[in-house]
């Protein structure tokens, strides 16, 4: 955690926030016109010793929990928000919420592009994919929109037939994606729903387990991806990830011809 800055930028928007603006008496002499330190602890339930300790820089934990109470206090806006979060290295609570809000203008980027596209989460849930991917990719994102769990990629990797059916070099994609996985994941692994999902899938599959356990850890990079479509036949692609500016949990798959 870089803990000397996330104290200095707590600190800086704490002596912004006006008393007025959280409900509470501006009068008495002020060193800044901003809340003083435990007025800001007391809103976030926090002791002053504490949030003095945060401020400095020192080595203490705070939660996600208690971040989003903070950024709620100090009235950040969303980009200061996400740096808040970014700097504690810690998951917004608000994370779902803000990607149940961006669905329809997520599908409309992969609409718009002429060729397989989808975009994956922090999980690898699929939680956006057209009509070339569906095609494509039909045992894994053919689910109905009711259903209880978006799909997953690892799930449909090492739980579906279809997939060893599907990807040419399968024990050698499945090698590389825990990889990938791995270091995409971080040190969000240990949290929720992450660490429920390797756990699940460690159970279930002793060729993930063994591939986890491995600690191989590669980057996200494009290539070549070679499919037997049952239908279509042989097919090859270029593959080009991407991640989204406003949003780094998601990334954008693009496949090209």
């Amino acid at each position: 955690m870089t803990t000397t800055t996330l104290g200095e930028f707590i600190r800086t928007h704490r002596e912004r926030t006006t008393p007025a603006s959280v409900g509470l008496p501006g009068g008495g002499r002020r060193r800044t016109p901003g809340l003083r330190r435990e007025e800001l602890a007391q809103l976030c339930e926090v002791s002053p010793t504490w949030l003095t300790w945060l401020e400095q820089g020192r080595e203490v934990a705070a939660s996600g929990k208690l971040l989003a109470r903070m950024a709620d206090v100090l009235h950040l806006t969303a980009a200061e928000r996400t740096y808040l979060f970014s700097l504690a290295e810690r998951l917004d609570p608000q994370h779902d919420e803000t990607a149940d809000d961006a669905g329809q203008s997520l599908q409309a980027i992969v609409d718009a592009i002429d060729g397989p596209a989808y975009m994956l989460d922090r999980q690898w849930d699929a939680v956006a994919w057209n009509e070339h991917a569906l095609a494509l990719f039909g045992g894994w994102l053919d689910v109905e929109e009711t259903a209880p769990a978006k799909p997953n990629l690892l799930r449909f990797m090492f739980r579906s037939a279809a997939a060893r059916g599907l990807i040419v070099d399968w024990e050698d994609r499945a090698h590389r994606l825990v990889a990938e996985f791995r270091a995409d994941a971080g040190k969000h692994a240990t949290q929720p729903p992450l660490a429920a999902l390797i756990e699940e899938l460690s159970q279930d599959s002793a060729e993930f387990r063994t591939l986890w356990a491995s600690q191989d850890v590669v980057s996200r990079e494009g290539g070549q991806r070679r499919f037997h479509h049952p239908r279509a036949g042989e097919l090859s692609f270029n593959q080009t990830t991407f991640h989204l500016a406003q949003r780094h949990d998601l990334k954008l798959v693009i496949l090209l011809p």
